[in-house]
């Protein structure tokens, strides 16, 4: 099954779920930002790959805006040429959170981040995509009532349970469609997710350190650590 396809089923999938307070809005930018989405797997998303990258869920300011995965404006539009797609709305909108797209003038740290990495040590995007590809595990940005993140292990415990199968279908066939040696999750949660997923899989499962700003170690030279962790996988990074 192409990712395309398997974007396809995952969004249909979630289209059926509700989720309880503290949730209060639900963006998927697979529906809104489907056009650059679509254009990051064309482009980037065709096996085989060495390594999967798995980010956790939608940032406010990354994915959210601009359908791409750690997606800040700048990197998606600079470095990985995705731009001038076009791109909706969710139905319903928090006013602190607006979808701007690819006019979105606030940053993802995580973001900026991941692919300023990749960047500056692979240089080309065509380098770093021979190798490396990056999803999230789930492609919901969940926001409470004053516009606050709430990450998925944060959703109450039968809300977590309806996303499991679902993303762990969808995970599952991606890392099989790439043909991955290495499925390294970024944080823990994603790592987590990685394990129950792709279990039965000839698939080495690891973790790297998120690079959310709200992590301190990240804080402390981001980029340095994710590369020796990798390097401690046996993963090559020039």
């Amino acid at each position: 099954m192409k990712l395309r396809k398997i974007t396809d089923a995952l969004v249909a999938d979630l289209h059926a779920l509700h989720f309880a307070p503290p949730v209060e809005f639900v963006y998927n930018p697979l529906e809104y930002a489907r056009s650059p989405h679509r254009r990051y797997l064309e482009r980037y998303g065709t096996p085989r790959r060495e390594v999967l990258l798995i980010g956790m869920n939608p940032g406010p300011w990354g994915m959210a805006q601009t359908g791409v995965p750690f997606g800040a404006v700048s990197p998606v539009r600079e470095w990985l040429g995705i731009d001038g797609e076009p791109i909706g709305k969710p139905p319903r909108e928090h006013p602190k959170r607006p979808i701007e797209g690819f006019a979105c003038r606030r940053e993802e740290v995580s973001g900026v981040r991941l692919w300023g990495w990749a960047r500056d040590r692979f240089a080309t995007p065509e380098r770093f995509f021979a190798r490396f590809f990056v999803a999230n595990y789930c492609p919901l940005l969940f926001l409470d009532a004053a516009g606050r993140n709430l990450t998925p292990d944060r959703l109450k415990a039968e809300d977590r349970r309806s996303l499991l199968e679902p993303c762990d279908r969808a995970l599952r066939r991606t890392a099989e469609q790439l043909g991955v040696r290495h499925a390294i999750g970024i944080g823990a949660y994603a790592e987590q997710r990685a394990r129950e997923a792709l279990a039965g899989l000839p698939i080495e499962i690891g973790r790297i350190l998120h690079p959310s700003p709200a992590n301190p170690a990240a804080n402390r030279g981001w980029a340095a650590a994710a590369t020796r962790q990798l390097q401690d996988f046996g993963i090559r990074v020039p």
